[in-house]
C-alpha cells in the first residue's frame, strides 16, 4: 500500500483537479494508474473524488494499492555493487544497461539483475515466490552510466521516492562536450517539452513544457571539447542532453541529440555521485562512482 500526506502547493488563486494534481504536481501516480490502483483520497479530512478541485493549503491524504509483482526474470548479470543494505542497493550502472524491462526488452536489464541479488540475499528467500521484487528509484539511459539507486521494499521506496520528488537529492555528472561554453560556469534554465517532430525526443520551450535547471562547471577543456560538471536541479527526460544541445555544446557520443564525429566515441555521460538520506538515517550518505574508462580515453 502507498500513501502520501502534504500539503497542496499551487499559486494562490489557482484551482486544479485532484488527479491532475496527483500526476503532473506530485507525480505520484499516472491518471490512468489512479481508478486501476483504487485510489483513496481526503482534503480536509474528507473523503472526495479524483475529480475535486483542490487549492493552495488543502490538506492532503493519498492511499493506493501496490503495483502488482512484475513477472521480472532473474538472471545472473555481473553488478558493481557500491553499497548494499537490508532496505536499499547501489549500484555503477554500465553503459549499455537498460534499467527495466519494457517493449522489446523483456530481459538482460538492471530490474533481472537486481532479482538474482534478491534471490541470493542471506535470508535465502525465493523472490518470484513471494511475490517480491526490486524497486527502481530512478532510472538512467541505457547508454548513461554511473551511480543509481533501488530500493528492496515499499517503505524504503517511498522514502527515497519523496525525496526525489522534494529534489532533495544531491546529483553530481560528468560530462564531455564539444566546444567549450564562453562562461565556464554558469546555469541553464529552459522548460523541456517532447519533440513534435520526433516523439522519442525532447526539446528546450520557451512557452510550454516542464521546468528544468541544470549548473554546470568547466573543468578542463581539450582537443575542441571540454569535460564539464553538471548538477542537474530537476529530474526531466534527457535533460542534461537536451539543455547541453540547446546551448550548442552536445555530448560527445550523443545519437540522438548530438552529431557524428570521428571520435566514434559512446556516449560520454556518467552519474558521478548522489547524495540523500538513507531510510533509517538522518543525515546525508554521499555516494561516488570513478570516471569509466571511455571517459579516460577520450581526456588521454
Amino acid at each position: 500500500m502507498g500513501d502520501y500526506q502534504g500539503i497542496v502547493d499551487l499559486p494562490s488563486a489557482q484551482t486544479v483537479r485532484l488527479d491532475i494534481y496527483i500526476a503532473e504536481c506530485l507525480g505520484l501516480l499516472r491518471r490512468s494508474q489512479i481508478k486501476a490502483r483504487n485510489l483513496l483520497a481526503t482534503v480536509n479530512g474528507k473523503t472526495v473524488k479524483r475529480s475535486r478541485l483542490v487549492k493552495a493549503g488543502d490538506e492532503l491524504y493519498l492511499s493506493w494499492e501496490d503495483v502488482p509483482p512484475l513477472n521480472i526474470i532473474p538472471q545472473h548479470i555481473p553488478l558493481k555493487i557500491v553499497y548494499e543494505d537490508d532496505r536499499v542497493i547501489v549500484v555503477n550502472k554500465q553503459q549499455g544497461l537498460i534499467v527495466h524491462p519494457g517493449a522489446g526488452n523483456p530481459s538482460s536489464t538492471l530490474a533481472n539483475a537486481l532479482m538474482w541479488r534478491l534471490n541470493e540475499k542471506p535470508c535465502g528467500i525465493n523472490a518470484a515466490a513471494s511475490g517480491l521484487r526490486p524497486f527502481i528509484v530512478h532510472r538512467l539511459d541505457k547508454d548513461t552510466s554511473g551511480v543509481l539507486i533501488a530500493a528492496w521494499d515499499c517503505a524504503a521506496l517511498s522514502f527515497l521516492s519523496d525525496q526525489f520528488r522534494a529534489r532533495a537529492v544531491r546529483k553530481v555528472y560528468a560530462a564531455i562536450v564539444r566546444g567549450c561554453p564562453a562562461e565556464r560556469s554558469g546555469v541553464i534554465s529552459a522548460n523541456i517539452v517532447r519533440d513534435r517532430n520526433n516523439r522519442k525526443r525532447f526539446t528546450v520551450s520557451e512557452d510550454s513544457g516542464k521546468s528544468a535547471l541544470t549548473y554546470y562547471r568547466v573543468v578542463k577543456s581539450f582537443d575542441g571539447c571540454s569535460l564539464l560538471c553538471l548538477r542537474p536541479k530537476t529530474g526531466r527526460t534527457h535533460q542534461l542532453r537536451v539543455h547541453l544541445r540547446s546551448i550548442g555544446h552536445p555530448i560527445v557520443g550523443d545519437p540522438v541529440y548530438g552529431q557524428a564525429d570521428g571520435r566514434r566515441a559512446t556516449l560520454a555521460l556518467h552519474a558521478k555521485s548522489l547524495a540523500l538520506v538513507l531510510p533509517g538515517a538522518e543525515t546525508y550518505t554521499r555516494f561516488v562512482t570513478k570516471l569509466p574508462a571511455r571517459f579516460k580515453e577520450l581526456l588521454h
